[in-house]
């Protein structure tokens, strides 16, 4: 069934989705929407928000239920209720990460981000370092041998950190082998390389 993934013409909370899907080969046609075209689509919109996975008749919205949905989809949610239930909070943590990084991008990005990347990143990442050591002392993904979707998004909040502070992940080596490692997966890399000669915007406000 055709899939059709709705959101603006950034990376943002789409981003982990669109990742998931070229890694596995999934086709969907990425509709970037622009802002004079918001205005129309918004109503239509269950939450008035996007991003918006529209599969069949199925209208999908929040990205982590899509995010979900496509993990149980393509056997991406951990191989047991344990491991299920790491990644799910594994991916929670993430998500607290990246309200924090959100609030300072969109609120206070010109007088908080140094005191963002000296004072809350640090302790953030520590923790996300220390968790991810989990399964197989954090040499392959968040549960262990095999991928799930948190795996995507942990790929992206680290990317996104990194243009932020260059040497954010210098102080923990495990996270940052993580990022490199999942760069070459081959067709994440051949995504990244036709992202990089587009460079889309990380955040609306174009700040990053």
């Amino acid at each position: 069934m055709a899939l059709k993934l709705s959101y603006f013409d950034i990376r943002g909370l789409a981003e982990p989705i669109r990742l998931l899907l070229v890694d596995k080969q999934v086709a969907f046609e990425d509709h970037r929407i622009s802002r004079d075209q918001w205005a129309e689509i918004k109503p239509k919109m269950i939450f008035g928000q996007v991003p918006c996975l529209l599969s069949g008749d199925e209208e999908l919205v929040q990205s982590g239920a899509i995010l979900r949905h496509l993990a149980r989809v393509h056997g991406l949610n951990g191989t047991n209720e344990t491991e299920t239930t790491f990644v799910d909070m594994f991916f929670e943590g993430l998500r607290d990460l990246h309200n924090k990084y959100a609030q300072m991008i969109y609120g206070n990005y010109e007088n908080g981000k140094d005191a963002y990347i000296k004072d809350t990143l640090p302790g953030e990442l520590a923790r996300l370092e220390k968790l991810f050591r989990t399964y197989k002392n954090g040499e392959h993904y968040v549960a262990g041998d095999k991928e799930s979707y948190a795996d995507y998004v942990l790929f992206e909040e680290l990317d996104i950190h990194l243009i932020l502070s260059p040497t954010a992940l210098d102080g923990t080596p495990v996270l940052k082998k993580f990022h490199e490692r999942f760069a070459e997966r081959p067709n994440i890399k051949a995504y990244l390389n036709k992202r990089a000669a587009i460079n889309p915007p990380v955040n609306g406000n174009g700040k990053q």
